[in-house]
């Protein structure tokens, strides 16, 4: 269900932890062969996945021998792997002509501090991600993760350092291998379906106990750090909250456990899914996210003043959210179905409007000591690329401050029953997204023609689609 609880304490949200995979070190870049070979031997790896998310956050790559991933050959992949849509289709475009026809190769450099093994595989196995590179050495433009790194570089100029932490809502089902059936809730351990409207249900949550007891073995042994698991408010509707950090850290960890969570779903014969409304009469799937900025210096929250009060940039943040995330819903709400989530009188906001502690507004700011005071974005849904949808959210944040941006006054009250202030469908999200230069400036032109390209091509095809909807009521009716 599209409900927020306070989850944080303290000063949670004041600075960004150190990225420390094990308790044997980090693999950064500085590593050496022989330090990765020495992990591989302790962990006895057979086989790493070499994966590379894509625009819509789907794991691309190829699967090689530990021995010969050791030796840290570059991994190369075609530029097509950035110009696929959900369905597979291939979109070409001008910039990328010969190159994408010609299916020229980039070059996956993997990033040894996201090495975790895959506790689910059949023979032991580890998975690094990998950021996208031209031959040259330059960072591919359109590549979601280096799409998020530009952004959190354009913090670091201003001497800002981001600080995100995000919720992850989905749902588990039954197994559904025709998809012109409804979904359904899977049996729980009572032997009964899922039901509706449990929220914070600590029985609910252990109707399910063995796909979350493997989430929990899951995210250990692959050194993520869980907050807590909750039960939402949908039929077997769940919702997992990760500790606070950097933001490319997170959008990893979001990437990891998505695959995690199908994972443990599959070894107890059902599907976990992160579509933002896969059952009709149910609530959506968020991904909210809190967001926070700290001075690189002081690792001081800049949303705040020496004397506790609000910053001038806590507002100039707030209005930027205001001002650029309707025309960014298409990389928050990325599919058709996304905007199912965000109708009237529904359990998702549909408004930009900001308040405090209030979760019908879309912009919650959250009771929290000062040192943590944030601002939590409720409109992204589960569906989203996890990097593309905190690239857009800081974006819009940070042109808010350097614009020096005003909001408007904090509502109170339901602010459900405010205006609709966010596109209606798709087609109009892609349509506010590509008249918004300054949101093109700073996430990358390329990138925004790209994205907008392939998301039209699925909307195309989604129109060729005939719904039960059309045969039921305008069969013999019209």
């Amino acid at each position: 269900m599209e409900t927020n609880k306070p989850k944080f304490s303290g000063a949670l949200m004041t600075a960004p932890p150190a990225r420390i995979l094990t308790e044997d070190g980090d693999f950064g870049a500085g590593s050496t062969p022989e330090a990765l070979r020495d992990w591989l031997r302790q962990h006895r790896i057979e086989e790493i996945d070499c994966a590379v998310p894509d625009i819509a956050g789907v794991a691309r790559g190829k699967t090689m021998p530990a021995e010969k991933f050791v030796k840290l050959d570059a991994v190369h992949l075609p530029i097509s792997i950035f110009h696929q849509t959900i369905t597979g289709d291939y979109v070409g475009f001008e910039e990328d002509g010969q190159e994408l026809y010609a299916e020229s190769d980039l070059m996956m450099v993997p990033d040894l501090s996201t090495i975790r093994p895959a506790p689910w595989a059949s023979s032991p196995t580890a998975q690094v991600i990998h950021d996208a590179q031209w031959q040259s050495g330059d960072p591919v433009e359109i590549a979601p993760r280096n799409v998020l790194k530009r952004i959190v570089d354009l913090y670091a100029k201003e001497g800002w350092v981001p600080v995100v932490a995000p919720e992850l809502e989905f749902y588990l089902t039954k197994t559904n291998p025709d998809p012109d059936y409804p979904l359904e809730p899977p049996m729980g351990r009572s032997g009964r379906p899922g039901a509706g409207r449990q929220a914070y249900s600590l029985g609910a949550v252990d109707e399910y106990d063995k796909i979350v007891d493997d989430i929990y073995e899951f995210a250990e042994r692959q050194y993520l750090k869980i907050d807590t698991i909750i039960q939402e408010g949908g039929a077997a509707q769940l919702e997992i909250n990760l500790l606070h950090g950097d933001p490319v850290d997170l959008a990893d960890q979001v990437f990891l456990f998505k695959r995690t969570i199908r994972e443990a779903a599959f070894a107890q014969n059902c599907y976990a899914t992160f579509m933002a409304k896969p059952l009709a009469n149910q609530p959506g799937s968020a991904m909210h996210v809190h967001q926070s900025v700290v001075d690189a210096k002081t690792g001081k929250n800049i949303f705040t003043q020496p004397n506790g009060e609000p910053s001038k940039l806590f507002f100039n943040f707030l209005a930027g959210q205001q001002a650029y995330l309707p025309a960014a819903m298409c990389l928050i709400a990325p599919y058709v179905n996304s905007y199912r989530r965000l109708v009237p009188n529904g359990a998702a906001p549909i408004n930009v409007e900001w308040g405090y502690d209030n979760r019908s507004a879309g912009l919650r700011v959250p009771i929290s000591p000062t040192a943590a005071r944030r601002v939590e974005n409720r409109l992204a849904g589960a569906d989203s690329n996890p990097y593309v949808a905190l690239a857009a959210s800081l974006a819009c944040g940070y042109l808010g401050m350097k614009n020096e941006l005003e909001p408007r006054q904090a509502v109170v009250g339901n602010a459900y029953r405010n205006d609709h202030q966010l596109p209606r469908g798709l087609l109009e999200a892609l349509t506010d997204f590509e008249e918004n230069t300054a949101l093109h400036d700073i996430l990358g032109k390329r990138f925004c023609h790209v994205y907008l390209a392939l998301k039209r091509s699925e909307f195309e095809e989604f129109m060729r689609v005939i719904s039960p909807w059309e045969r039921e009521h305008l069969l013999l009716s019209v």
